[in-house]
């Protein structure tokens, strides 16, 4: 691997300010002209997923303690903004670095931040990944609260061996001495209808391969203030995931106040005694469509599970209810192959091998690069998880 010079390194060329040009002129087209509904024809902002009622807010047993019960209604990027912003105001040393944060970035999750806490608090930094990554460590290791923004997950790969080798091992390697547990690295992920191969991408299984990061990805804005307050707090480094089809699409009254919510604990979003289907992010909502039409079709009943914290995650919670249903289907965006539902799959089989009606069903991307104008027949839309609940209850 050639040296590159601090030039090279630091400074934007000519062709690399065009590529950054072009880039952000993706970006802003990746933005969904029609938010509300998913690619798989999934209208999100009819969903009962969806919290509509402000009184019902503080039902949630996990938000029943927040004694302040006013609520904004936000949307998913809103709802990222306010965490920021909470967590800024109250953990002086704070910081949001990526590029063009400083305005706002590509979906306006950072936008006023900087006006708000000054320009040496929220910074843009150069178009490199690695370097990203890199800063936040040794920012993280000098006690500051680094929070990265990576533009796209599609380009966290540049920053992978920072991510794998660097923050997640760095306490481990110190004896315990040294810990990089103030980093937290957001990203935008998933598909939106129209992002190609290059903003499309799911890469949660990559990092629940290495041991010493999390991994979360929320489903919701009351969701997503919680749990990204509770990543950026956090004693280890996170990888939090923004589905940004849910950018615009979802919205909720979300408590004004602080609050986290807890990492490493699945939600259970419907009760049902016939087959348990898990899942995260914007997938919750294509599950959902799923497990109404096996209501209404099959008479079946669905226990639909939200992981959230992909790693580690809530095998007790799973274990659970597959020990009831007897049946699991686990559905996700990314590629079949060494996706994350594999790993529930095989340790599911090895605690529940005796309670199962039927094998484990694994609904997912295709093993292909994702497609653009394939789009609909790629991600594994409600029709595909309505025919493997029908596989599993029939067999």
């Amino acid at each position: 691997m050639s040296l590159l010079s601090r030039a090279q390194a630091f400074g934007l060329s000519s062709v690399a300010r065009l590529a950054a040009a072009r880039s952000f002129s993706s970006a802003a087209a990746a933005i969904t002209p029609n938010p509300s509904i998913t690619s798989s024809g999934v209208v999100i902002a009819d969903s009962n997923l969806l919290v509509k009622d402000e009184a019902a807010v503080f039902d949630n047993p996990e938000l029943a303690h927040i004694e302040n019960r006013e609520t904004v209604r936000l949307n998913l990027f809103q709802s990222v903004n306010n965490a920021l912003s909470t967590a800024l105001e109250t953990d002086e040393s704070a910081i949001i670095f990526g590029e063009d944060v400083q305005f706002g970035g590509v979906f306006r999750c950072t936008i006023d931040l900087a006006d708000k806490f000054g320009k040496d608090r929220v910074f843009n930094t150069p178009l490199c990944e690695q370097g990203i990554a890199g800063f936040g460590i040794g920012a993280a290791a000098m006690g500051a609260t680094a929070i990265a923004e990576i533009q796209f997950a599609d380009y966290i790969f540049p920053a992978f061996d920072q991510l794998v080798n660097e923050a997640a091992k760095y306490r481990y390697r110190s004896g315990g001495m040294f810990d990089v547990g103030g980093l937290t690295v957001r990203t935008p992920c998933g598909a939106i209808g129209h992002g190609g191969h290059y903003h499309s991408q799911s890469p949660e299984a990559f990092f629940t391969h290495c041991a010493g990061i999390k991994v979360v990805m929320p489903r919701s804005p009351i969701q997503t203030k919680g749990l990204l307050l509770a990543a950026i707090r956090d004693k280890n480094p996170v990888v939090f995931l923004e589905p940004k089809l849910l950018y615009r699409a979802a919205v909720e009254p979300v408590p004004v106040a602080d609050y986290e919510l807890p990492l490493g604990k699945a939600e259970v979003l419907r009760k049902g005694k016939d087959v348990t289907v898990v899942g995260w992010g914007s997938q919750m909502y294509v599950l959902e469509a799923a497990a109404d039409m096996a209501r209404e079709q099959l008479g079946v009943e669905v226990e639909l599970i939200d992981l959230r914290t992909i790693s580690p995650w809530d095998v007790d919670t799973i274990e659970a209810s597959v020990n009831k249903t007897g049946r699991l289907i686990v559905s996700h965006e990314a590629p079949l192959t060494s996706g994350f539902a594999a790993e529930i799959s095989s340790t599911i089989l090895e605690r529940c091998f005796l309670r199962l009606e039927a094998p484990i069903q694994r609904v997912c991307g295709w093993d292909t690069p994702f497609p653009l104008i394939f789009e609909p027949y790629y991600v594994p839309d409600k029709l595909r998880n309505f025919e493997a609940i029908k596989k599993v209850m029939d067999f």
